[in-house]
């Protein structure tokens, strides 16, 4: 089991952010429903919790469950996770507060859309091959601020086919565990 002395990754610092509490409260919105990723001790946990310790002034801490060392996948190299471009934004749709995912666009006058997030995690599937999933999850750095008070969340993607040293049945649990997540979510 690693713990946050040895983990930098889980270590989260909060210290640019202008609208600090609005930041806390929506990473609070993805405890357990986004799996989070340390490439440092290559490992990915998908039970955890997040704290903020008051010894540690304008820190996150993630802290994976001690009593659940089945829930965190061994061996995760970091060329098997590779940043998206696109990030989860909060907004308001029909006056009530909504999560949406903004997806870049690599061609055109448009360089982003923003979609609700049920929508756009189905449409970002739906282009994947059944064999290479989109499997989302974090990173330290991945929350961040759009503009002065948005805070967000940039997702980056677990690629299975990259983990040649894991067996069928552990790729497919890790498939599985982000997919049930994913589920919570939305």
């Amino acid at each position: 089991m690693t713990n946050t002395a040895e983990n930098n990754d889980l270590v989260w610092d909060l210290d640019a952010f202008n609208q600090r509490q609005r930041a806390i409260d929506f990473v609070l919105g993805f405890e357990n429903k986004l799996c989070v990723f340390s490439n440092s001790v290559a490992q990915l946990y998908t039970n955890y919790n997040i704290f903020f310790p008051r010894e540690e002034a304008r820190k996150l801490v993630i802290l994976p469950n001690p009593y659940a060392p089945h829930d965190t996948f061994n061996g995760i190299g970091d060329a098997a996770v590779t940043a998206t471009g696109m990030t989860i934004i909060p907004g308001t749709f029909k006056e009530k507060p909504t999560l949406f995912l903004r997806i870049p666009f690599k061609r055109g006058p448009i360089k982003y859309r923003t979609i609700p997030l049920q929508m756009g995690l189905k449409v970002v599937q739906q282009q994947c091959e059944p064999s290479k999933p989109f499997l989302p999850v974090l990173m330290k750095g991945d929350l961040r601020e759009l503009d002065a008070s948005t805070p967000c969340l940039h997702l980056h993607r677990i690629h299975l086919d990259r983990l040649p040293s894991h067996s069928g049945l552990e790729r497919s649990n890790i498939e599985k565990v982000i997919l049930q997540r994913l589920d919570q979510l939305i």
